[in-house]
């Protein structure tokens, strides 16, 4: 054998299932997974999303038996995301300030029942309006930061008031998060965190939650005037850099997968809790691709799960949580 053959073999800490344990740069539990949940209307209520193979609406009751599945999971947070029915729309939102919405209701619920666990509550008009915004609109379909803000801020209220643990900005106007934040504190809702969506893109992976909550075919133009340009990072730096200066606890990407570069970068920058949002379209693909034979579920699931850790995520929102939560616990 040549003396140049090399003495180190980087090959021998992989040869055996022990040694890669122990080597593991990155870890996976539960503890690293959000589970998003539907919530409509009814009773004993369960309505399949035929664009999200495996993911359903569930009722208020549903709603409760699956945080005490993640719980029972070691998931220790669901966010929950409603489907307003179409008459309780309007242009202006306003069941978003109902105390007794979906939301609220869902909310109470999962606390009478399950007391242990956080709840994360989107905040955001697009599921309440009519024209599917996530603001108010004027006449020309603009929509208008300041005022839609002040909805927003409303809405965190309300929803901190229900019992909501975090709350979810997700609609990309200007100067929310410190609002907000502003509000709860003055409320005295002091250890309700925020979790802004400080990097969300105008992505082509949402069609399937727009048919989740109802918003589908509602659009009305797009939301490039307010969601992040897909071709931009250095923009996505200066959103989080604002958010966490008006109070953020903690920053989400969104979409995950094809944007876990703003992920890394956004990690080694402010060394924050980031978390990222693997969206309906990123779930419906590895769905598309164990229904053709093209990959395995098990495999693709907790591959993508190990990449948003790698890339510095503290937490992942996925549909895939509770299979997820089962497969580690093995």
């Amino acid at each position: 054998m040549s003396a140049a053959y090399p003495a180190l073999r980087l090959r021998r800490t992989r040869s055996a299932a022990w040694s890669r344990a122990m080597v593991a740069e990155t870890t996976l539990s539960p503890a690293n997974l959000i589970w998003p949940l539907f919530v409509t209307e009814g009773d004993g209520i369960e309505e399949p999303v035929a664009t999200l193979p495996g993911v359903s609406r569930w009722s208020v009751d549903g709603i409760v038996a699956r945080a005490r599945e993640a719980q029972a999971l070691g998931i220790p947070c669901v966010a929950l995301f409603p489907n307003t029915p179409r008459a309780l729309r309007s242009a202006g939102g306003e069941e978003a300030l109902n105390p007794d919405n979906l939301m609220c209701r869902a909310t109470r619920a999962i606390h009478d029942a399950v007391p242990d666990i956080g709840v994360l509550t989107d905040v955001a008009l697009d599921p309440y309006t009519e024209h599917g915004h996530d603001g108010l609109i004027d006449d020309r379909g603009r929509v208008l930061n300041d005022a839609t803000m002040a909805v927003l801020v409303e809405l965190a209220l309300v929803l901190a008031r229900a019992g909501a643990n975090v709350i979810a900005p997700s609609d990309m106007m200007d100067g929310r998060v410190g609002a907000i934040r502003y509000a709860l504190e003055r409320e005295g809702f002091h250890d309700v965190q925020i979790m802004a969506y400080a990097a969300k893109y105008a992505s082509a992976f949402y069609g399937p939650f727009r048919d989740a909550v109802g918003s589908g075919g509602l659009l009305k133009g797009d939301k490039r005037g307010y969601q992040m340009d897909p071709a931009n990072a250095e923009e996505a730096l200066r959103e989080v850099a604002l958010d966490l200066a008006e109070g953020a606890d903690s920053v989400m990407v969104k979409p995950g997968l094809p944007y876990l570069d703003i992920v890394r970068r956004v990690k080694e920058r402010f060394e924050v809790p980031v978390f990222a949002y693997q969206v309906s379209g990123e779930y419906a693909m590895i769905e598309a691709a164990v229904a053709a034979g093209a990959g395995d579920r098990d495999a693709l699931v907790l591959e993508t799960l190990l990449a948003f850790r790698r890339a510095g995520c503290s937490g992942v929102l996925t549909y895939h949580a509770a299979h997820a939560a089962r497969l580690l616990a093995r």
